[in-house]
């Protein structure tokens, strides 16, 4: 599509009120007040908290922390080594808690 360079541009309260009127036609059209029946089918399945797990047994290796990682004193997530930023009155800190 060409463009005319020589014809006269909008003013800015020109856009500003065309921006204003389109934002306002999207919004309207946008809202639906239909649901999707895949999410409610998928909200079926999931298990809400307090559900009774008394009778499931959960197993995983419990490995102890390395001579080359660190718990942070902040966020308290075990660290390698090459992310301790500085220690503060003897606690380690890590860099994404020092950033």
């Amino acid at each position: 599509m060409a463009t005319d360079y020589d014809a006269p541009r909008k003013q800015d309260e020109d856009l500003r009120e065309d921006s204003l009127e389109q934002l306002k036609a999207r919004r309207n059209s946008d809202q639906s007040g239909q649901v999707d029946e895949d999410e409610v089918e998928a909200a079926e399945g999931f298990e809400l908290p307090g559900a009774d797990l008394s009778n499931v047994e959960l197993s995983i290796n419990v490995v102890p922390a390395q001579d080359d990682e660190f718990t942070c004193s902040e966020c308290f997530l075990v660290h390698h080594r090459s992310q301790l930023a500085f220690e503060e009155d003897g606690q380690p800190v890590c860099a994404d808690c020092a950033a």
